[in-house]
């Protein structure tokens, strides 16, 4: 068996946990909104029309902020279409997704469910069919207490608070030539600089996320965010990133070292809106919004949209059924995020039900996890604290995407108010396990005996392409890896080929 070998120090910090780092995403998109968080006729529907069950398993995969509501689906999105009277609402085309939309959710449906699921509101406004004044509008709509029409209405709509709404995004993906209202860089950086200007005029307090590079393989990947940073540094607060990874053409090797590319990624927004901010001599820091990011297999029949005169409500689309090497990789995808937390300072997840998903329904029926929800869950709910840098040594793979790579990936937290350090480590190697070995002595007050407890989980099954299903959930779970032990100053556990693990020290 190899060996690898981790090394921690506490001194050594990144910075501290940042919980948006697990948010997600609702996107009226196939069945994510209707038959997903919202089915009136379900038997587990609340007064409000949402699924229960659905609202139980976001709340148990600690989701903390929902992204809302596209997407491409915002880039011709009316969101006055979806206020008031459900009956008088109109059914729009989705240009985006071949669709028909009811309208029967709209903004403040959104924002019923997400105090009911407990997570914060991320709003995406309409860069692409329209423009400053609708941005304008809608923030009028939910942040203004009272006093002019748009909050007047909303009160008049049965919603007297206002919703004082933090995060908004200035549009999405508008690099994208599949983007409703594409843009070049110079429109687009224009535009949202009019945009978030004037939003910051009606509230100074919100947050906002300039639309970066849909993608690192863009033709214009670095120039596009330069240039629009250029224009809008002084307004905005974060730069967006978008990225999906899946298995292409059977090379098993490279998606399990996704995270490669995702560390890369996020290191070159970084150096961007690093390069502007040298070039403005400013004091001020821009993040990333990494609002975007999952394991979708794009080429598969699932993601292809109707056609023709067929524009079908909430047909499905994009539901991936996902197996355990896709969950590996989203564990890993996880760590790369919690290690970039210095500039990752906020991620969604995309999407949370049906759509690429962690989260599956059956119209009328069950809803079940799959195979991703159990290293979302569990990182979000332990990684705390702050994150430790880690010094990896580690045998190598060989991937045809990436050269030679560590098999071995891996965090760590630590939370001095409740003295747990939680490691969260993925064995991408896709034949061999390997033994892990983690110098504890630079942990504060480390002796053998001042270990209370050591607790180890790991996601694995033999054949890596199992998937759940709504009859079988439960099959392939993360259960107790018995291996993991204290030997002398380490910490040894044993990992096996293709897996995910999350251990906590108690002290």
């Amino acid at each position: 068996m190899a060996t690898a070998r981790l090394h921690l120090d506490p001194a050594f910090t990144v910075g501290p946990v940042r919980p948006r780092t697990f948010g997600a995403f609702v996107e009226h998109l196939g069945r994510c909104v209707y038959e997903g968080i919202f089915e009136p006729e379900h038997p587990e529907a609340d007064d409000d029309g949402f699924r229960t069950d659905v609202l139980a398993l976001t709340r148990e995969l600690g989701a903390t902020s929902v992204r809302y509501p596209g997407g491409n689906f915002v880039s011709g999105y009316r969101w006055e279409d979806g206020i008031g009277p459900v009956e008088k609402r109109p059914t729009r085309l989705d240009l985006a997704w071949h669709s028909s939309d009811p309208n029967h959710v709209g903004v403040d449906e959104y924002m019923t469910w997400c105090a009911k699921a407990g997570v914060e509101p991320m709003m995406a406004v309409n860069l692409g069919t329209r423009g400053v004044q609708e941005a304008l509008d809608l923030l009028e709509y939910c942040n203004v207490p009272s006093g002019t029409y748009w909050s007047d209405l909303r009160r008049a709509n049965g919603h007297e608070e206002p919703y004082r709404i933090k995060m908004w995004c200035l549009g999405n993906e508008m690099d994208g030539p599949w983007q409703i209202g594409h843009k070049t860089e110079h429109e687009y950086a224009r535009l949202a600089t009019e945009t978030a200007r004037a939003m910051r005029m009606i509230d100074p307090s919100i947050e906002l996320i300039v639309c970066g590079s849909s993608a690192s393989d863009m033709p214009t990947f670095g120039r596009w965010e330069a240039t629009v940073l250029e224009e809008a540094y002084d307004y905005v607060d974060m730069i967006s990133a978008h990225a999906y990874y899946w298995e292409k053409d059977g090379d098993l090797n490279s998606f399990l070292a996704s995270a490669v590319n995702m560390d890369h990624f996020i290191d070159s927004v970084t150096a961007a809106a690093d390069y502007v901010r040298a070039v403005k001599k400013s004091d001020k820091r821009i993040n990333i919004s990494f609002d975007e990011w999952n394991v979708w297999y794009m080429d598969r029949a699932e993601s292809v949209p109707p056609t023709g005169d067929d524009w079908p409500v909430a047909p499905k689309l994009l539901e991936d059924h996902y197996n355990v090497a896709d969950a590996v990789v989203v564990g890993n995808l996880l760590i790369s995020l919690l290690r970039h937390t210095d500039r990752v300072a906020s991620a969604s997840l995309a999407q949370l039900v049906n759509v690429i998903a962690p989260i599956m329904t059956e119209k009328g029926g069950r809803a079940y996890r799959q195979t991703t929800f159990h290293p979302f869950a569990i990182t979000a709910a332990n990684a705390t604290g702050d994150v430790l840098q880690v010094g990896i040594d580690a045998p190598t793979m060989t991937t045809t995407r990436f050269g030679d790579v560590k098999a071995i990936d891996a965090v760590a937290t630590r939370d001095t108010d409740t003295g747990t350090t939680n490691l969260f480590v993925v064995n991408r190697a896709p034949e061999e396990a390997t033994e892990l070995r983690v110098d504890l002595r630079a942990l504060s007050g480390f002796a053998e005996n001042n270990i209370s407890s050591v607790q180890a989980v790991t996601y694995h099954h033999d054949d890596h392409t199992w998937q759940a299903t709504a009859d079988d959930d439960t099959t392939v779970v993360p259960t107790a890896n018995k291996t993991a032990r204290i030997d002398g100053h380490e910490l040894v556990i044993e990992l096996p080929a293709i897996s995910w693990s999350h251990i906590a020290l108690s002290h």
